[in-house]
């Protein structure tokens, strides 16, 4: 049987919505204090569901952060007797303490439709083969999208991650219409494509999701271009489930926060008072609909920005911009604060510049240096080297427009870099090292 609709809450009205999220935000806290940590806490700072009168009295809560969910690990967060648990994910980190999250069956079902809700949304439907190209096993990226496809009712391929060969042999074979994809990852299969003598805009694939990695706008033309198909940009992390949390609609112009499931908040990273709209600051969320280890007003250290004003699609959950990057992404060299997605959103918009590039911080013994290795294009690279000298110097100059500093700026050629199948490698820091 067709389903249309998955569930209404993708088009309540603000009044609606507000009066949900007060209304689960109460039971929410109810809910948290089952587990020692937020009774605590809660405690302390005087707050029970009966002093929440108002959705402004969220700020009253305090601030909880990875490092709190990395010192209750493995389950001292559970607000549930253990056995009513149905799986755990955990952090992707290699190194220290993991952050562990715990979901009871009715936590993933509400998961499931909230990705569905996504999907849906992008035009996606039981018809569409859907190809999942993302790590499964403990990462969320995998398993969250999947039972959102299925959901659905789409024929869902659990392909995983890399194994380039193999993906292009399944999207042939069963003619995959959309797929979960790393930018990253994306720019790599349509090189392979390209190798094998094809074009990858010849492949059935109509929309992609992507995630998981920051990338900017003019990343993203480079996917739409090369494969011609739709980019939808998705946003999750493992506290908050996974994806599902926020995703973009047809007018792709920020991403819709389901805001019946999540409370999100723009602070000053400093300061932790609210930003205003359309100010960049750190993005903190609540969760509203979850029973085994629900969430309070956690600091994600993603940076972002509401949307100020009303979408095309006509849905009025808020809108946040594409995540800018991280707080603690950010380094410093000469006295300059500077992200990778500023260096990424000047060089992407070089049509001699190739898929992949790296950021090096090094010290040549007197100062900091920063080097930006990029990769060009074949058809580029060429012999005469008044040319490329004379690229290398635009790519500088519009850098230094952008981050106030000066890098130097070296051009390779296409694939010699490092390429890895999974999150992308940006930055290579050496300064502190011996």
């Amino acid at each position: 049987m067709q389903m249309e609709i998955f569930d209404t809450a993708e088009t309540w009205n603000r009044e609606r919505i507000e009066q949900t999220q007060l209304l689960r935000l109460k039971a929410t806290l109810e809910q948290a204090r089952n587990c020692v940590f937020y009774r605590e806490r809660l405690d302390a700072a005087r707050v029970t569901s009966g002093t929440i009168r108002s959705l402004d009295d969220i700020r009253r809560i305090p601030f909880t952060t990875k490092e709190d969910l990395r010192s209750q690990y493995p389950v001292n967060l559970l607000c549930v007797p253990q056995s009513e648990i149905v799986r755990m994910h955990c952090s992707s980190g290699t190194t220290g303490t993991p952050v562990a999250i715990c979901h009871t069956q009715n936590d993933i079902n509400s998961w499931a439709d909230l990705m569905a809700r996504c999907m849906y949304m992008v035009g996606i439907r039981r018809e569409d083969v859907f190809q999942n190209m993302s790590g499964y096993g403990l990462f969320t990226g995998g398993l969250g999208i999947h039972f959102g496809a299925e959901r659905i009712g789409c024929m869902t391929i659990p392909a995983g991650a890399g194994n380039s060969r193999r993906q292009i042999k399944l999207i042939k074979d069963f003619k995959t219409t959309v797929v979960h994809i790393l930018p990253s990852y994306a720019l790599i299969l349509g090189g392979h494509v390209r190798e094998a003598g094809e074009n990858p805009r010849d492949l059935p694939l109509r929309i992609a999701l992507v995630g998981a990695e920051p990338y900017t706008e003019e990343y993203r033309a480079r996917i739409e271009e090369l494969f011609a198909m739709k980019v939808y940009n998705s946003y999750g992390l493992s506290e908050m489930n996974g994806p599902g949390v926020a995703f973009e609609c047809p007018a792709q112009n920020g991403l819709h926060i389901w805001e019946d499931a999540y409370i999100p908040e723009i602070i000053n990273m400093n300061t932790g008072e609210p930003a205003p709209d359309g100010e960049v600051g750190e993005l903190v969320i609540t969760t509203l609909c979850r029973q085994g280890m629900p969430i309070l007003r956690y600091r994600t250290r993603d940076l972002t920005r509401f949307i100020p004003g009303p979408c095309a699609c006509g849905r009025v959950h808020r809108r946040m911009d594409r995540i800018l990057g991280r707080s603690d992404d950010m380094f410093v060299i000469k006295g300059v604060n500077v992200y990778p997605m500023q260096i990424e959103q000047v060089i992407m918009t070089f049509r001699e510049v190739g898929q992949n590039y790296l950021i090096l911080l090094e010290n040549d013994g007197i100062s900091d240096v920063l080097r930006v290795q990029v990769e060009i294009r074949d058809e580029f690279f060429v012999e005469d080297m008044r040319v490329l000298q004379k690229l290398q110097k635009s790519i500088a100059q519009r850098l230094r427009d952008e981050i106030l500093l000066t890098p130097r700026v070296e051009l390779v050629e296409s694939n010699s870099l490092p390429r890895t199948e999974g999150k992308a490698a940006r930055v290579l820091d050496t300064r502190h090292k011996k």
